[in-house]
């Protein structure tokens, strides 16, 4: 298996180390990540399902992409990255707003984030890494909000965060 190191940070977004990455997630430390939301010219979002085998929250609908910058590398730079390598495509994006999260998960891992989310416009099909993601949808906030409400555990923790909390920052910026 591949060692990746995240970016540990203080709560205001501040670098502090790096740590492999599985070894952050089973120590509760903050770290940087990113999630990306990517809506077509009909407002719609791209979803997709994690793969099964992923390290945590696997089968679980989720946005367009998540993961996390290495030591050296930008928000942007990642998440233009990822996109290529989880959806197959890139596109225009930008930073719109930043917070952090803390969630024990199964596995003994525990999500402990500072969670840039990254909006951007597409209307292209996606092209899935199946390692990544096993299925991808293109659906309404209000559907995805309404199956949330009828379904949660099929949505990841973070995803959720966003769309109860978040909405007003994430509808502003698309």
């Amino acid at each position: 298996m591949n060692l990746v190191e995240v970016i540990l940070v203080d709560q205001n977004d501040h670098v502090i180390g790096s740590m492999e990455k599985l070894e952050a997630h089973q120590k509760g430390l903050l770290h940087r990540a990113f999630s990306i939301f990517i809506f077509n010219s009909k407002n719609e979002l791209l979803i997709h399902k994690r793969a099964m085998g992923k390290y945590h929250s696997e089968g679980l609908w989720t946005n367009t992409c998540c993961s996390h910058p290495v030591p050296g590398e930008s928000i942007i730079e990642a998440a233009h990255r990822r996109l290529q390598e989880e959806m197959g495509f890139d596109c225009e994006i930008e930073s719109v707003f930043s917070f952090v999260y803390d969630v024990a998960l199964e596995n003994q891992l525990i999500e402990h984030e500072l969670d840039h989310v990254i909006v951007g416009r597409f209307d292209g099909k996606p092209v899935l890494n199946l390692e990544e993601a096993s299925e991808y949808k293109w659906e309404t906030l209000d559907n995805i909000i309404a199956d949330i409400e009828s379904n949660s555990d099929a949505f990841t923790y973070w995803f959720k965060v966003i769309l109860e909390k978040y909405m007003g920052q994430l509808t502003k910026a698309i």
